[in-house]
């Protein structure tokens, strides 16, 4: 199956609770996929909650996903909800952890006196993060693939 395949689960007419859209080339964040793959077919093996896109597979296509092009995916965490609107930044692992049982760990990074705070250093990892894991620029990736078109 395509990482790109519709986010329907198996064996049940149920739409999947969450679409992430992940950098597969990221350790860290295929990690955090593995995490959170195991978890949900730990708990909901005939009808998972959580479906996995690889935005960085060459196959990813904008249009499938809210159209959200590669630049963007790549710039910040987005995560589709079954009805396709958009959630993004730590929203999509509030969402995701919910959906598993899980709500409880990113809680509190919705208060309202805590999620500024936690919004910002997202904000921070989010324009670091592919230094910080040792890959090219966000710049180099797109012209490597010729498909970027937002400007972020």
């Amino acid at each position: 199956m395509s990482a790109n395949a519709p986010a329907k689960t198996t064996g049940s007419t149920a739409l999947v609770g969450l679409t992430v859209l992940y950098d597969g080339g990221c350790s860290l964040c295929l990690r955090e996929v593995a995490f959170l793959r195991r978890r949900d077919q730990l708990l909901h093996p005939a009808a998972p909650r959580l479906a996995f896109v690889d935005v960085d597979a060459a196959d990813y296509d904008p249009a499938a996903h809210g159209h959200i092009d590669y630049r963007m995916a790549m710039g910040r965490m987005h995560g589709l909800l079954a009805d396709g609107t958009i959630v993004r930044d730590v929203a999509v692992f509030r969402r995701a952890y919910a959906l598993l049982g899980l709500g409880w760990v990113y809680a509190p990074t919705a208060w309202p006196g805590f999620r500024p705070l936690v919004d910002a250093v997202y904000g921070l990892w989010a324009r670091w993060r592919l230094r910080l894991t040792g890959r090219p620029s966000l710049d180099q990736l797109c012209a490597c693939r010729g498909s970027c078109s937002s400007k972020s």
